[in-house]
């Protein structure tokens, strides 16, 4: 199984808890194809750089998962789907990108 790293916008008009019954019902998705959620990063509520569908906010989440191919195209055809996702871009990486806290990046200067 192959790892993939996904960030979705979704209209700034919902609460929190809409934004994460959404991503559970992916996350749920991706399960029932054989894959598995590694994480889930909320970022919460951004400005956006430009208007989209009349939106100038935005919440991002952003999703590590691993799972196969099939389950990474059903999940991004009910993302297509979902009216309440604005922007969405999936992207297969080798590994997971490390998360970096201003401990670590003090040590780094």
């Amino acid at each position: 199984m192959a790892n993939y790293e996904s960030v979705l916008i979704t209209r700034q008009d919902l609460t929190p808890t809409q934004v994460s019954e959404i991503v559970s019902s992916l996350s749920d998705s991706i399960a029932k194809n054989g894959g598995q959620v590694v994480r889930v990063d909320s970022w919460g509520l951004k400005n956006l750089a430009y208007r989209i569908k009349k939106n100038r906010k935005g919440y991002y989440t952003l999703l590590n998962i691993t799972a196969p191919a099939v389950a990474v195209a059903e999940y991004q055809r009910l993302l297509k789907l979902n009216e309440d996702v604005i922007r969405f871009m999936t992207i297969k990486v080798e590994e997971f990108g490390k998360e970096i806290t201003s401990s670590s990046k003090e040590s780094e200067e």
